[in-house]
């Protein structure tokens, strides 16, 4: 608003002569946007990046040197159906394109500049405004039912999954179990959900005993931060408890002197133990290491065997699908395969072997000690105790009312 005044030298009194609104300049993907007919619109099943250009009028020869141009930056090639796009034209008559902006997602967008001599091709992230939330669950069934409930979706679900791999096996969780979970959500323009950002803490309370994990950066220079309990051991240990992140059942466990009522009672060890899910669901790396085989094998079926170094071997039968290869080297936490039936087995399920030594153990016993991460190193765990008293008496002392049944949840949410 703009406002000019008059002084009456008279009455010396002030008058409003003019009031005029002045419109402020729009801009989106760091273009004033007044400066285009803006088009908006979405790519199409089968239609090309060359078929968008050549029907916002830009010539093939332009369209190939805009191609070859960014080719490292932005595969024209690979612009997928449904993804939506923005492109400012001349505003006269032609509507011509000058930049083309492909919505990779929420966040980011590629932006191709060709309104000039100069062909450029760049990422553009949105401004990103983080808030943090307190939620509060109560296992009726299992975690993913209770986040769901909550409206968290599967992503959040599984990077708790991930947090607690090492250290809670989600198929003993029971009914009455509870959880207080601080992390954050993503908003474009303060409205638009953008998915979720870090989970800085985390209280699992099973079977009575409260299970903590806080994430803390313990070496700037490293900058890679892990997720430690409140007494400052890493959670992240070698070898995951699970094959399968969760939503299975241990049908079979290792066991050298079992018997068969249908072999006649006779001894017939079981040297792995099964992991009983659905056919398909994915079947991950417990550790980093390399494939020494991927095939198919009499009753084995087919199966992948890793490498993990020169005490530790792990192989994982009965697939129907294999997603790797001899040679590779996977990380812990890799999708290897899908679970399946292949081979003898009379449902679908993983069978997990193990090998300390050249010989064949159950991961899963306490007498079978497994490597485990260091814990912080006493210079650090001052620093590292004062960074979660805040975070802890959250957890602790933020009463968040959990609900008696699934169908009334009603989250209580803290705003921080």
């Amino acid at each position: 608003m703009i406002t000019l005044l008059s002084c009456d030298s008279k009455s010396n009194k002030q008058t409003k002569i003019l009031k005029s609104k002045v419109k402020k300049p729009v801009y989106k993907f760091g273009y004033k946007v007044d400066d285009y007919k803006v088009i908006l619109d979405t790519i199409k099943k089968g239609e090309s990046f060359g078929e968008i250009m050549d029907r916002h009028h830009i010539s093939f020869p332009k369209i190939n040197k805009i191609a070859n141009t960014i080719k490292d930056t932005f595969d024209v090639r690979k612009v997928r159906a449904g993804k939506p796009y923005l492109i400012l034209a001349s505003k006269d008559s032609v509507d011509k394109a000058k930049v083309f902006i492909y919505k990779n997602n929420k966040i980011n967008a590629t932006v191709i500049d060709f309104k000039d001599s100069i062909i450029e091709a760049y990422t553009y992230l949105q401004p990103i405004k983080k808030i943090e939330r307190i939620v509060g669950g109560k296992i009726y069934s299992n975690l993913s039912n209770t986040m769901d409930s909550l409206g968290l979706s599967a992503n959040l679900t599984w990077a708790v999954a991930d947090i607690y791999a090492w250290t809670l096996d989600f198929y003993k969780l029971q009914k009455g179990d509870s959880f207080k979970l601080k992390f954050e959500e993503k908003y474009i323009n303060d409205t638009i959900f953008a998915g979720y950002g870090n989970i800085k803490s985390v209280l699992f309370r099973h079977n009575n005993q409260d299970l903590y994990a806080f994430r803390f950066l313990p070496d700037s220079v490293k900058n890679i931060s892990e997720y430690y309990d409140e007494k400052g051991n890493m959670l992240r240990s070698q070898f995951l408890k699970s094959p399968i992140k969760f939503q299975y059942r241990i049908s079979s466990r290792y066991n050298p002197n079992r018997r068969i009522a249908y072999y006649g009672y006779r001894k017939k060890p079981h040297f792995g133990t099964d992991f009983a899910a659905n056919i398909g669901t994915p079947i991950i790396a417990t550790a980093s290491g390399t494939v020494i085989e991927s095939t198919r094998r009499g009753g084995n079926g087919n199966f992948v065997k890793i490498k993990h170094n020169g005490t530790y071997t792990t192989q994982y039968l009965h697939m129907k699908k294999r997603s790797v290869k001899k040679g590779d080297y996977v990380k812990q936490g890799q999708i290897i395969g899908t679970v399946g039936m292949t081979g003898n087995t009379g449902g679908p399920h993983v069978c997990y072997r193990f090998w300390k030594n050249g010989r064949q153990v159950d991961p899963l016993s306490p007498k079978t000690k497994l490597p485990e991460a260091e814990p912080l190193n006493d210079s650090i765990k001052p620093r590292f105790f004062k960074f979660i008293n805040p975070l802890k008496y959250q957890l602790d002392y933020n009463q968040l009312s959990l609900p008696k049944e699934p169908s009334q949840i009603s989250p209580e949410i803290a705003k921080n």
